[in-house]
């Protein structure tokens, strides 16, 4: 890992990390919640009861977390888990329409904090380029 990705690599999988944990505890109607608004972005994530729903996204984001936060995990493979995550969070955004205004782009009140999951998926394109392209010099 470069020594300069480390600042975008300990700030996303700290939060991440973070996150994960926090959503192993959530009850089953807050995580039928989650599952609801997730299901606007991921489809298939409907057919998943709440239980099982909440254990499923906890662990992928414990796991998200720990591999951003770990050196010896390459930059490019970080990276790709973390835009695709953020990606899918981002499909969520402009699929849910109470999340964008009349345009289908800028965020609502309600949409803004998702919104910034942009900066997540550039930050996962930029490391996976950015090791990628060094490893073809």
């Amino acid at each position: 890992m470069k020594l300069s990705h480390l600042p975008a690599r300990v700030t996303a999988g700290a939060l991440i990390l973070n996150a994960g944990l926090d959503i192993k505890k959530l009850p089953d109607e807050a995580a039928a919640g989650m599952q609801d608004m997730g299901a606007n972005g991921v489809p298939p994530v409907k057919k998943l009861s709440p239980g099982t729903f909440r254990k499923a996204l906890s662990r992928s984001e414990v796991a998200l977390g720990a591999a951003l936060l770990t050196p010896f995990v390459p930059s490019w493979m970080a990276g790709a888990g973390l835009a695709g995550f953020s990606g899918a969070l981002m499909a969520m955004y402009f699929r849910t329409p109470e999340m964008t205004k009349e345009d289908g782009i800028r965020p609502t009140e309600a949409g803004t904090p998702i919104a910034k999951d942009a900066i997540m998926f550039g930050t996962g394109v930029t490391l996976m380029l950015d090791d990628l392209m060094r490893t073809k010099k």
